[in-house]
């Protein structure tokens, strides 16, 4: 499989949240208003204006010891992507997927009435966000205007650490696999989480649910989601989502 894929080592991320900034600097998307809960994670939560986001968690492992994690997401840019067949069924050309690198791409077509749909009946992950006032969807590109030039997306460029790696898929791969046997020699419960689905692997040392609650959890969703639509070419928009994500959806 050719394109291109991240590498995320979770294992060296020091949450500096330079790939936070770094996205919002080359969007120019707006700081939003924020408040302290408790917590350094800041904002709270992913948004339209804010399609990527450095999460913490406080967590024990297996021998009661306390870990902190930090979990860099964004858009897994996955191989088969629910939210293109999702979202063009109520836009077409709303989501695109670009033939030479993968990049799953919102564009400006994605646009569809408030509260019609939520993220999670998009995204197994949980990952695109809607604007409230316009109606238009969000999310990651892979910073394709960048990567078409042959620069690094902005979150890679800015790391420090290593944690985030962008490169061809074979050699993300290739990466990951040679990282994640060197972690497992100190960590052995250490996995790729769903690197045969996304284009963005990430190298976990602490159970899926220790990050946060859509690092891996819905992976099974969106396998339903495509297994339905695989079978059923024909169904009904109504029928499709019904029976896709056992919700009752207006069609």
């Amino acid at each position: 499989m050719s394109g291109k894929s991240f590498f995320v080592d979770l294992t060296l991320c020091t949450a500096c949240r330079g790939c936070q900034v770094a996205c919002k600097q080359w969007k120019k998307l707006p700081a939003e208003q924020t408040r302290n809960v408790g917590s350094h994670q800041n904002p709270q939560d992913l948004s339209f204006n804010t399609i990527r986001l450095v999460r913490f968690s406080e967590a024990r492992d297996e021998n009661g010891k306390f870990q902190w994690l930090f979990f860099p997401e964004q858009c897994r840019h996955c191989i088969e992507p629910p939210c293109k067949y999702i979202t063009n069924m109520y836009a077409p050309g709303a989501v695109v997927q670009d033939p030479k690198t993968g990049a799953v791409v919102m564009t400006d077509k994605a646009v569809i009435r408030k509260n019609k749909l939520e993220s999670w009946e998009l995204c197994p992950y949980n990952i695109p966000r809607q604007d409230k006032v316009t109606g238009q969807w969000s999310k990651c590109d892979m910073c394709l205007d960048r990567v078409e030039m042959g620069m690094l997306p902005a979150c890679v460029q800015s790391c420090p650490t290593g944690t985030m790696n962008f490169g061809d898929r074979e050699d993300m791969l290739k990466l990951a696999k040679e990282r994640l046997a060197e972690v497992k020699k100190t960590k052995p419960n250490a996995y790729l989480a769903d690197p045969e689905d996304v284009r963005v692997i990430y190298l976990c040392e602490s159970k899926p649910e220790n990050y946060h609650e859509t690092l891996v959890a819905s992976a099974e969703q969106r396998k339903t989601i495509m297994a339905n639509r695989a079978t059923t070419p024909k169904r009904s928009r109504r029928s499709f989502l019904t029976a896709a994500l056992g919700q009752k959806n207006e069609a």
